[in-house]
């Protein structure tokens, strides 16, 4: 019954336990890779704190087209892959995430899936010419330098491959990711509170912290960090 909001004045977060709360040839794509034991998902269906990048830290998401195909795909897989977003950020060149997954569906595969469908998703969009994209040649040729030479052979890469999994035990290191995602934005210079940015599950728990839980939607469905306890008892 762990609820995370943010604080009027913008100082460190505040944590509320009272559990009633508001309820052509398609070119080859690189998406996953062997990776070492550090930045495996050990528990597939705990709770996750994960961090991803484009490569090169390349600021993709500073266009809205692509936030939204992130967005997009998470609301698929939210439907059809037992996928729970519990916060969440989405920055100019990375998103953090805390998630977990319902079985039979693994967390590990969900990631690999969805990254893989959004990395074919941006590179089909740059390569329509028809798509309003300054920045089209530049992208495409950073996205092919970071697969070159790779051994899937592959043409582009549009994600890191780590995910950067850290399983989430105690309410003070929920509390402390939480904190963090959600000041991310602040902390960058984009907003002076945390609930002011839009990609972000800031808004939907300063929403239910205010009780103005009715009047507020969020861009894609929130699954209230205490729940996740609730399915544990």
């Amino acid at each position: 019954m762990l609820a995370q909001t943010c604080s009027r004045d913008g100082s460190a977060s505040r944590i509320l336990f009272d559990g009633l709360c508001p309820a052509s040839p398609t070119p080859k794509i690189l998406t996953t890779t062997t990776m070492s034991v550090q930045y495996k998902i050990r528990n597939q269906h705990g709770l996750n704190y994960l961090t991803c990048a484009t490569v090169g830290w390349v600021d993709l998401f500073t266009r809205r087209v692509y936030r939204d195909m992130v967005l997009e795909s998470w609301q698929y897989c939210q439907k059809h892959k037992g996928f729970q977003v519990h916060a969440y950020t989405i920055m100019s060149n990375h998103w953090h995430l805390i998630v977990s997954c319902r079985p039979p569906f693994l967390l590990e595969d969900v990631m690999r899936d969805w990254k893989a469908f959004t990395a074919r998703q941006t590179v089909d969009y740059l390569l329509d010419a028809s798509n309003p994209e300054s920045r089209r040649d530049w992208l495409l040729h950073l996205f092919g330098y970071h697969a070159y030479n790779k051994k899937n052979k592959q043409t582009y890469q549009v994600w890191q491959h780590d995910n950067h999994p850290i399983e989430l035990y105690t309410e003070s290191v929920i509390a402390q990711k939480m904190h963090y995602i959600h000041f991310n934005a602040v902390e960058a210079g984009y907003v002076t509170l945390p609930e002011h940015w839009l990609y972000s599950s800031a808004p939907y728990y300063a929403a239910v912290a205010d009780d103005n839980f009715c009047d507020y939607q969020p861009l894609i469905e929130i699954s209230p960090i205490w729940e996740w306890f609730f399915d544990k008892e």
